[in-house]
């Protein structure tokens, strides 16, 4: 089910135990890119309570004011999600990789840094695959990356991102690590931050276009308009589906609008019968639609 916490709050639990760590291992070692790793975590943190949000937002229930619901809130800090990602993870990591290469600083107690990084790499490699198994039952035949451009759910696909980033970045934080001990020189330490910034920034421009598509109010599933079109042929009082459009409203929340040109013997009670019949034989086959209207028009 789209907007579900769980995988939510287990990351947050991996990353608030992993930037501890990682803390610790910036401060013994003095690595850069132990510290950029440490801030990326910290700000993991920030984003994954800023989804839980999002998520418990979406939830509410139509008002005066919203009377659409919710639903987008979650899309929103999605897309705060992305920007916190570009900035305090990627530009941060960045800037931390070019300032030690004009002013390189020697690693130290790098046994720390491998350790914490090596446990790191096992949580969020546990977190993502998490986050894998979660979408192959969303996506059922459909492929990863059509999946992740496709879907509506926000909050897992961001999740994913965060999730799969991090490990990126631990990849090359070991790697950097090992270089600089192999070489004795602490650039490489600089180099592996430069690397986790692009990383990130990458990502995260990635969801913030994706996300942002959702927030403006992006077209739902298209296979929603068929299953609309296939109902308009079963019923005997409709002559044609002139139109129809679909918006994502939010996780499992769309709305449709259409107009459908009626047959001429048909009185106001009839009118209304053939309307209550089509919207109630598409709701049965598509319960994620929340909101249906239905316009009778004349199309001659």
């Amino acid at each position: 089910m789209a907007g579900d916490t769980k995988e939510i709050l287990k990351s947050l639990a991996v990353n608030v135990t992993i930037a501890s760590a990682k803390g610790l291992a910036a401060f013994f070692t003095g690595s850069g890119t132990m510290l950029a790793e440490a801030i990326h975590s910290s700000a993991d943190c920030v984003n994954q309570v800023l989804l839980l949000i999002g998520v418990s937002l979406a939830k509410k229930p139509p008002d005066e004011k919203f009377p659409l619901g919710y639903g987008r809130s979650v899309y929103f800090w999605s897309f705060i999600v992305a920007l916190l990602l570009f900035s305090g993870g990627g530009v941060f990591s960045i800037y931390e990789g070019i300032h030690k290469l004009g002013k390189p600083e020697p690693v130290e107690h790098v046994n720390w840094g491998f350790g914490i990084l090596g446990f790191s790499l096992l949580l969020e490699g546990w977190a993502t695959f998490g986050n894998l198994v979660e979408m192959k039952k969303r996506r059922g035949s459909v492929g990863l990356y059509t999946y992740l451009r496709d879907t509506k759910d926000s909050d897992l696909v961001v999740l994913f991102g965060e999730n799969a980033a991090a490990v990126m970045g631990l990849v090359f934080a070991l790697a950097a690590l090992g270089m600089t001990v192999a070489t004795g020189d602490s650039r490489w330490d600089s180099v592996g931050s430069l690397l986790i910034g692009v990383v990130l920034i990458g990502v995260a421009i990635f969801l913030g276009r994706e996300v942002m598509s959702l927030l403006l109010g992006e077209r739902a599933d298209p296979r929603i308009e068929i299953v609309v079109k296939e109902v308009a042929l079963t019923q005997p009082n409709i002559k044609r589906l002139i139109r129809v459009l679909t918006v994502q409203q939010g996780p499992g929340e769309v709305m449709v609008a259409c107009k459908v040109h009626l047959i001429d013997e048909l009185d106001t009670h009839g009118v209304v019968e053939t309307i209550d019949a089509f919207e109630k034989a598409i709701h049965e086959r598509v319960p994620d639609i929340r909101w249906l209207f239905v316009e009778p028009d004349d199309d001659d």
